[in-house]
């Protein structure tokens, strides 16, 4: 067995439409950190789906409910942190502005 640390989501925008951020390929994923910035004067509604293999998302998966983050904070999402993804499995976000909001996250591939 390999473990691999590894930014699983490099820095960077989620869209305002429900989108794939990160697939575990051929490993487990155990997530230990994943953090959403807002750069911006608005509070940003932002959400987490960690959808099984073959699944899609739907409120069976839904780990972080649509929060508004406040302007200007980052929120480190303590609902996901130490979540796993088997195989197959994957992370979807929904955000409610496109260029609003920084997502970051990182853990550990075991193959």
């Amino acid at each position: 067995m390999a473990v691999t640390i590894t930014n699983i989501i490099p820095r960077k925008n989620p869209t305002i439409n429900f989108e794939i951020q990160y697939v575990a390929s051929n490993c487990t994923t155990v997530i230990d950190k994943f953090t959403v910035t807002n750069v911006t004067a608005n509070n940003i509604i932002f959400g987490v789906h960690l959808v099984p293999s073959g699944g899609s998302n739907n409120n069976t998966n839904l780990v972080l409910y649509p929060k508004a983050i406040a302007r200007y904070t980052t929120y480190t999402c303590p609902e996901i942190v130490g979540q796993v993804l088997l195989n197959g499995g994957f992370i979807v976000t929904y955000a409610s502005a496109a260029t609003s909001l920084v997502l970051s996250a990182s853990g550990r591939e075991i193959t």
